[in-house]
């Protein structure tokens, strides 16, 4: 499943305080582990890691890896995917984007999303088996985020305190995501740690279907520090609701922030 989808932020956002919280948020070597679950059933897990900073076709861009797994003993649902998402410093679009997917009989399929703003360019290419099946090319004037890059964009801009309807590349698709950053401060709890984590809350609506029915209504909750990490989610997918808490992480001396009692 396609973790949190969200955002595109205005021109004015970026020239102010987001661009000084991006530095907060992007920490080279984050690990970030979550369960996905229904009905306190496990489906999978999801890893975020943060490569930090690269250069990507002569531009700096911060890297991101997420893997996507689901669980061997789930008969209905089998998953196994990588994707790769090369973020504009900003850490508010996508410049390049790629995913690794393992389908039937133990072979990939291989998406490639390139992104030139320049040149208002947006060429979407399919491989199977290293063979090209597709490929779609576009016109843009909008600056995009991928399944990847919406994660940090959602980390940057969680306490916007505005609604923003952001275009969103998804499934080969040109779609839009609804995301209500309410900036609304309290409190979660989640198995990791044996305290209320002091949370900032977003929800919103997928004007999309992605892999298992990923649609529709989404809230989030996330860490109401610097670092802004992701604590819960939950969405919808075929099956129902599903649930996605924080399990493990690996971010330097951080931990999730204890919620005043």
């Amino acid at each position: 499943m396609k973790f949190l989808c969200l955002l595109w932020i205005s021109a004015i956002l970026l020239a102010g305080s987001v661009r000084g919280s991006a530095q907060d948020v992007i920490f080279p070597g984050e690990e970030l582990t979550y369960r996905v679950s229904y009905l306190n059933v496990t489906l999978g897990t999801i890893k975020s890691v943060c490569e930090g900073y690269t250069t990507r076709n002569g531009e700096r861009a911060a890297k991101v890896k997420v893997y996507i797994k689901s669980s061997p003993n789930i008969p209905f649902v089998s998953l196994n995917s990588i994707y790769e998402s090369w973020m504009d410093t900003s850490i508010t679009y996508s410049r390049h984007f790629t995913a690794n997917t393992e389908i039937d009989g133990g072979k990939w399929e291989y998406d490639q999303y390139v992104l030139d703003y320049p040149a208002r360019s947006l060429v979407m290419d399919k491989f199977r088996d290293k063979q090209k099946v597709s490929s779609k090319s576009y016109t843009i004037g909008k600056r995009y985020n991928d399944g990847s890059s919406l994660l940090f964009t959602a980390r940057n801009l969680v306490s916007a305190k505005k609604t923003i309807r952001l275009p969103t590349l998804i499934m080969d698709d040109t779609v839009n995501t609804v995301v209500n950053f309410r900036g609304t401060k309290g409190s979660v709890e989640v198995d990791a740690v044996n305290y209320p984590v002091k949370t900032l809350y977003l929800d919103g609506v997928a004007n999309w279907t992605g892999i298992y029915g990923l649609s529709g209504i989404f809230e989030g909750w996330f860490s109401d520090d610097a670092a802004r990490v992701p604590i819960k989610a939950k969405m919808k997918v075929y099956v129902g609701s599903v649930t996605i808490e924080l399990q493990s992480w690996k971010r330097g001396s951080w931990t999730p922030p204890r919620a005043d009692s």
